[in-house]
Protein backbone atom coordinates (compact mmCIF):
# COMPACT_ATOMS: atom_id res chain seq x y z
CA UNK A 1 0.00 0.00 0.00
CA UNK A 2 1.32 3.46 -0.99
CA UNK A 3 2.31 5.88 1.75
CA UNK A 4 -0.02 8.86 2.13
CA UNK A 5 1.74 12.21 1.73
CA UNK A 6 -0.07 15.45 2.41
CA UNK A 7 1.64 18.52 0.93
CA UNK A 8 0.80 21.68 2.85
CA UNK A 9 1.00 24.69 0.54
CA UNK A 10 -0.24 28.20 -0.11
CA UNK A 11 -0.94 29.67 3.27
CA UNK A 12 -1.28 33.28 4.35
CA UNK A 13 2.20 34.73 3.92
CA UNK A 14 3.45 36.94 1.11
CA UNK A 15 5.24 33.91 -0.29
CA UNK A 16 1.99 32.10 -1.05
CA UNK A 17 2.56 31.85 -4.82
CA UNK A 18 6.05 30.39 -4.39
CA UNK A 19 4.70 27.87 -1.90
CA UNK A 20 2.10 26.70 -4.44
CA UNK A 21 4.82 26.36 -7.11
CA UNK A 22 6.92 24.29 -4.70
CA UNK A 23 3.91 22.06 -3.98
CA UNK A 24 3.20 21.48 -7.68
CA UNK A 25 6.86 20.64 -8.31
CA UNK A 26 6.94 18.14 -5.44
CA UNK A 27 3.54 16.63 -6.38
CA UNK A 28 4.64 16.04 -9.98
CA UNK A 29 7.76 14.16 -8.83
CA UNK A 30 6.22 11.87 -6.21
CA UNK A 31 2.63 11.24 -7.42
CA UNK A 32 3.54 7.83 -8.93
CA UNK A 33 5.37 6.60 -5.85
CA UNK A 34 2.98 7.87 -3.14
CA UNK A 35 -0.68 8.62 -2.58
CA UNK A 36 -0.36 12.42 -2.61
CA UNK A 37 -2.71 15.28 -1.87
CA UNK A 38 -2.05 19.05 -1.82
CA UNK A 39 -3.89 20.89 0.92
CA UNK A 40 -4.06 24.56 1.87
CA UNK A 41 -4.17 25.19 5.61
CA UNK A 42 -7.37 26.93 6.64
CA UNK A 43 -9.84 26.81 9.51
CA UNK A 44 -10.41 23.10 8.82
CA UNK A 45 -6.73 22.07 8.96
CA UNK A 46 -7.01 19.70 11.96
CA UNK A 47 -10.27 18.22 10.68
CA UNK A 48 -8.71 17.53 7.26
CA UNK A 49 -5.55 16.08 8.79
CA UNK A 50 -7.67 13.64 10.76
CA UNK A 51 -9.76 12.74 7.71
CA UNK A 52 -6.83 12.10 5.35
CA UNK A 53 -4.58 10.55 8.04
CA UNK A 54 -1.27 11.20 6.25
CA UNK A 55 1.82 9.14 6.99
CA UNK A 56 3.90 12.26 6.37
CA UNK A 57 3.15 15.95 5.90
CA UNK A 58 5.47 17.59 3.38
CA UNK A 59 5.62 21.17 4.60
CA UNK A 60 5.86 23.30 1.45
CA UNK A 61 4.70 26.47 3.19
CA UNK A 62 6.98 29.49 3.11
CA UNK A 63 7.14 32.51 5.40
CA UNK A 64 4.93 33.28 8.36
CA UNK A 65 2.54 30.64 9.75
CA UNK A 66 4.36 27.92 7.77
CA UNK A 67 8.05 28.43 8.40
CA UNK A 68 7.91 29.96 11.88
CA UNK A 69 6.92 27.03 14.10
CA UNK A 70 3.16 27.65 13.97
CA UNK A 71 2.16 24.79 11.64
CA UNK A 72 4.88 22.61 13.15
CA UNK A 73 3.29 22.92 16.61
CA UNK A 74 -0.09 21.77 15.20
CA UNK A 75 1.54 18.76 13.53
CA UNK A 76 3.39 17.94 16.76
CA UNK A 77 0.14 18.03 18.74
CA UNK A 78 -1.53 15.75 16.16
CA UNK A 79 1.48 13.38 16.32
CA UNK A 80 2.00 13.50 12.54
CA UNK A 81 5.44 13.11 10.98
CA UNK A 82 6.51 16.20 9.06
CA UNK A 83 9.45 17.46 7.03
CA UNK A 84 12.02 20.21 7.60
CA UNK A 85 12.83 21.90 10.91
CA UNK A 86 10.88 21.71 14.16
CA UNK A 87 8.97 24.26 16.22
CA UNK A 88 11.85 25.96 18.02
CA UNK A 89 14.42 25.98 15.21
CA UNK A 90 11.83 27.27 12.72
CA UNK A 91 10.79 30.11 15.01
CA UNK A 92 14.43 31.08 15.67
CA UNK A 93 15.52 30.95 12.02
CA UNK A 94 12.69 33.15 10.73
CA UNK A 95 13.38 35.76 13.41
CA UNK A 96 16.24 37.68 11.82
CA UNK A 97 17.25 39.41 15.05
CA UNK A 98 17.23 36.31 17.25
CA UNK A 99 19.16 34.23 14.73
CA UNK A 100 21.70 37.07 14.30
CA UNK A 101 22.28 37.16 18.06
CA UNK A 102 22.93 33.40 18.01
CA UNK A 103 25.32 33.77 15.05
CA UNK A 104 27.24 36.55 16.83
CA UNK A 105 27.45 34.54 20.07
CA UNK A 106 28.90 31.62 18.10
CA UNK A 107 31.48 33.73 16.23
CA UNK A 108 29.69 33.62 12.88
CA UNK A 109 30.21 36.84 10.96
CA UNK A 110 26.95 38.62 10.10
CA UNK A 111 26.25 42.24 9.06
CA UNK A 112 25.76 44.77 11.89
CA UNK A 113 22.25 46.09 12.39
CA UNK A 114 20.04 48.37 14.43
CA UNK A 115 16.36 47.93 15.22
CA UNK A 116 13.83 50.59 14.30
CA UNK A 117 10.31 50.73 15.74
CA UNK A 118 7.70 52.80 13.96
CA UNK A 119 6.32 53.83 17.35
CA UNK A 120 9.65 55.54 18.16
CA UNK A 121 9.47 59.30 18.24
CA UNK A 122 12.90 59.98 16.82
CA UNK A 123 13.79 62.91 14.58
CA UNK A 124 14.77 62.04 11.03
CA UNK A 125 18.10 63.81 11.42
CA UNK A 126 18.84 61.89 14.63
CA UNK A 127 18.06 58.54 12.99
CA UNK A 128 20.31 59.37 10.02
CA UNK A 129 23.09 60.35 12.45
CA UNK A 130 22.66 57.05 14.34
CA UNK A 131 22.84 55.04 11.11
CA UNK A 132 25.95 56.92 9.96
CA UNK A 133 27.76 56.35 13.25
CA UNK A 134 26.79 52.68 13.75
CA UNK A 135 26.46 51.34 10.20
CA UNK A 136 27.14 53.94 7.46
CA UNK A 137 25.22 54.11 4.18
CA UNK A 138 24.14 52.26 2.10
CA UNK A 139 21.97 50.12 4.38
CA UNK A 140 19.47 47.31 3.88
CA UNK A 141 16.04 47.60 5.47
CA UNK A 142 13.79 44.59 5.91
CA UNK A 143 11.12 43.08 8.17
CA UNK A 144 12.27 40.82 10.99
CA UNK A 145 10.21 37.80 9.99
CA UNK A 146 9.65 37.53 6.25
CA UNK A 147 11.54 35.29 3.84
CA UNK A 148 12.37 35.22 0.11
CA UNK A 149 13.66 38.81 0.18
CA UNK A 150 10.09 40.07 0.64
CA UNK A 151 10.06 43.83 1.31
CA UNK A 152 13.86 44.19 1.28
CA UNK A 153 15.33 47.51 0.16
CA UNK A 154 18.89 48.74 -0.32
CA UNK A 155 18.89 52.38 0.69
CA UNK A 156 21.11 55.39 0.25
CA UNK A 157 20.69 58.35 2.60
CA UNK A 158 18.67 60.04 -0.15
CA UNK A 159 15.97 57.35 -0.56
CA UNK A 160 16.05 55.93 2.98
CA UNK A 161 12.81 57.43 4.32
CA UNK A 162 10.92 56.81 1.08
CA UNK A 163 11.73 53.08 1.39
CA UNK A 164 11.25 52.99 5.16
CA UNK A 165 7.68 54.25 4.72
CA UNK A 166 6.93 51.25 2.49
CA UNK A 167 7.42 49.04 5.58
CA UNK A 168 5.13 51.01 7.89
CA UNK A 169 2.70 48.05 8.10
CA UNK A 170 5.38 46.26 10.17
CA UNK A 171 5.75 47.23 13.83
CA UNK A 172 9.52 47.17 13.61
CA UNK A 173 12.20 46.67 10.98
CA UNK A 174 15.86 45.80 10.77
CA UNK A 175 18.31 48.39 9.44
CA UNK A 176 21.36 46.41 8.43
CA UNK A 177 24.76 47.40 7.11
CA UNK A 178 24.90 46.68 3.37
CA UNK A 179 27.66 44.26 2.48
CA UNK A 180 28.67 44.38 -1.18
CA UNK A 181 30.41 41.43 -2.79
CA UNK A 182 29.42 38.04 -4.14
CA UNK A 183 26.14 36.21 -3.39
CA UNK A 184 26.85 32.64 -2.30
CA UNK A 185 24.23 30.18 -1.07
CA UNK A 186 24.94 26.90 0.70
CA UNK A 187 22.68 23.85 1.04
CA UNK A 188 22.81 21.46 3.99
CA UNK A 189 21.01 18.10 3.81
CA UNK A 190 20.83 16.54 7.25
CA UNK A 191 24.47 16.10 8.29
CA UNK A 192 25.68 16.43 4.70
CA UNK A 193 27.28 19.63 3.38
CA UNK A 194 25.52 19.41 0.04
CA UNK A 195 27.29 22.26 -1.75
CA UNK A 196 27.32 25.90 -2.76
CA UNK A 197 26.16 28.04 -5.67
CA UNK A 198 26.95 31.62 -6.65
CA UNK A 199 24.32 34.00 -7.97
CA UNK A 200 25.01 36.95 -10.21
CA UNK A 201 21.77 38.94 -10.42
CA UNK A 202 21.14 41.36 -13.28
CA UNK A 203 19.10 43.33 -10.75
CA UNK A 204 20.61 45.39 -7.92
CA UNK A 205 20.64 42.35 -5.63
CA UNK A 206 19.16 38.85 -5.35
CA UNK A 207 15.66 40.07 -4.50
CA UNK A 208 12.23 38.40 -4.84
CA UNK A 209 12.11 39.00 -8.63
CA UNK A 210 15.65 37.73 -9.14
CA UNK A 211 14.78 34.58 -7.18
CA UNK A 212 11.52 33.62 -8.81
CA UNK A 213 11.18 35.32 -12.19
CA UNK A 214 13.07 33.56 -15.00
CA UNK A 215 12.97 36.81 -17.00
CA UNK A 216 15.26 38.46 -14.43
CA UNK A 217 18.06 36.25 -15.87
CA UNK A 218 20.01 35.73 -12.66
CA UNK A 219 23.19 33.83 -13.51
CA UNK A 220 23.80 30.66 -11.48
CA UNK A 221 27.44 29.58 -11.14
CA UNK A 222 28.21 26.05 -9.95
CA UNK A 223 30.83 25.06 -8.94
CA UNK A 224 31.59 28.36 -7.22
CA UNK A 225 34.85 29.87 -8.42
CA UNK A 226 36.66 30.05 -5.08
CA UNK A 227 39.57 27.95 -3.87
CA UNK A 228 38.95 24.71 -1.97
CA UNK A 229 39.97 26.20 1.37
CA UNK A 230 37.36 28.99 1.04
CA UNK A 231 34.70 26.57 -0.22
CA UNK A 232 35.31 24.31 2.77
CA UNK A 233 35.10 27.36 5.06
CA UNK A 234 31.67 28.50 3.80
CA UNK A 235 30.30 24.93 3.90
CA UNK A 236 31.50 24.61 7.50
CA UNK A 237 29.89 27.92 8.52
CA UNK A 238 26.54 26.85 7.00
CA UNK A 239 26.78 23.47 8.75
CA UNK A 240 27.59 25.17 12.05
CA UNK A 241 24.61 27.55 11.69
CA UNK A 242 22.33 24.59 10.84
CA UNK A 243 23.46 22.80 14.02
CA UNK A 244 23.39 25.72 16.48
CA UNK A 245 19.87 26.74 15.42
CA UNK A 246 18.86 23.07 15.75
CA UNK A 247 17.66 22.68 12.16
CA UNK A 248 16.57 19.39 10.60
CA UNK A 249 16.22 18.18 7.02
CA UNK A 250 17.32 20.60 4.32
CA UNK A 251 18.37 24.23 4.87
CA UNK A 252 19.86 26.94 2.69
CA UNK A 253 22.15 29.63 4.10
CA UNK A 254 22.62 32.96 2.32
CA UNK A 255 26.06 34.57 2.37
CA UNK A 256 27.86 37.63 1.07
CA UNK A 257 31.54 37.09 0.24
CA UNK A 258 33.45 40.35 0.61
CA UNK A 259 37.16 41.06 1.15
CA UNK A 260 37.86 37.36 1.66
CA UNK A 261 35.22 37.07 4.43
CA UNK A 262 31.85 35.31 4.49
CA UNK A 263 28.92 37.19 6.06
CA UNK A 264 25.91 35.01 6.92
CA UNK A 265 22.72 36.93 6.13
CA UNK A 266 20.18 34.28 7.15
CA UNK A 267 19.32 30.60 7.23
CA UNK A 268 16.22 29.30 5.43
CA UNK A 269 14.58 26.26 7.01
CA UNK A 270 12.19 25.60 4.12
CA UNK A 271 13.98 26.46 0.89
CA UNK A 272 11.95 26.55 -2.31
CA UNK A 273 11.56 23.47 -4.50
CA UNK A 274 10.59 25.15 -7.79
CA UNK A 275 12.31 24.77 -11.19
CA UNK A 276 14.42 27.86 -10.37
CA UNK A 277 15.20 26.82 -6.79
CA UNK A 278 18.77 26.54 -5.62
CA UNK A 279 18.76 23.46 -3.37
CA UNK A 280 17.53 21.14 -6.19
CA UNK A 281 20.16 22.70 -8.48
CA UNK A 282 22.95 22.08 -5.95
CA UNK A 283 21.63 18.53 -5.44
CA UNK A 284 21.65 17.90 -9.22
CA UNK A 285 25.28 18.98 -9.34
CA UNK A 286 25.98 16.36 -6.67
CA UNK A 287 24.16 13.73 -8.80
CA UNK A 288 21.05 13.72 -6.59
CA UNK A 289 17.93 13.91 -8.75
CA UNK A 290 14.96 16.07 -7.74
CA UNK A 291 12.95 12.90 -7.01
CA UNK A 292 15.72 11.47 -4.81
CA UNK A 293 16.03 14.79 -2.97
CA UNK A 294 12.27 14.92 -2.26
CA UNK A 295 12.30 11.23 -1.33
CA UNK A 296 15.12 11.84 1.16
CA UNK A 297 13.19 14.75 2.72
CA UNK A 298 10.09 12.54 3.11
CA UNK A 299 12.06 9.65 4.63
CA UNK A 300 13.76 12.10 7.02
CA UNK A 301 10.34 13.27 8.35
CA UNK A 302 9.52 12.67 12.01
CA UNK A 303 7.61 13.96 15.03
CA UNK A 304 9.43 16.06 17.71
CA UNK A 305 11.94 17.58 15.30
Amino acid sequence: MKKKILILAGGFSREREISLKTAKGVFKEIKKKYHVKIFEPNGDLIKNLRLFKPDVVFNALHGRYGEDGYIQSILESEKIKYTHSGVLSSSIAIDKELSKKIFIKNNILTPKYIKFRFTESIKKSKLIKKIKSKLSFPVVIKPFNEGSSVEVYICSEKNFFKNLNKLISYREVMIEKYIPGREIQVAIMGKKKLGAIELVPKRKFYDYQAKYNAKSKTKHIIPVKINNKKLKEVLNIASKAHKIIGCKGVTRSDFKFYKDKFYLLEINTQPGMTSLSLVPEIARFRNISFLNLIDWIIKDASIHR
